[in-house]
């Protein structure tokens, strides 16, 4: 966890992470690092479709997320704004795709 300062969705997670899902699907996955932090991680009321979408410009009814209570995971799915490997792709695997979400600032308790 951040020492100071406000805290990110990155700071209560193990790992986060995005990838292809195919050529025209990104996948961003929330490793949480305990229940705890999935609670926060998996609240509806703070991350959810309208969230995503305003992180990443996409139409939130595109917007496909899992919560995985068991694993505390949140792995969140939309359509890439351009297919894998086409002329305007600036991130063919998208590896970077997570950093909006890994800064989200979580909300203080």
């Amino acid at each position: 966890m951040a020492e100071s300062g406000p805290t990110t969705l990155g700071d209560l997670a193990f790992e986060v992470r995005s990838k292809n899902a195919g050529p025209f699907w990104v996948t961003m996955e929330l490793f949480m690092r305990d229940a705890e932090s999935y609670a926060i991680a998996a609240d509806e009321s703070f991350l959810n479709e309208h969230t995503v979408a305003e992180l990443y410009g996409v139409d939130e009814t595109e917007i496909q997320m899992f919560r995985i209570p068991s694993l505390n995971v949140v792995k969140i799915s939309f359509p890439r704004p351009v297919s894998q490997a086409s002329l305007r792709d600036r991130d063919i695997h998208s590896g970077q795709h997570h950093v909006p979400l890994a800064t989200l600032l979580v909300p203080a308790t």
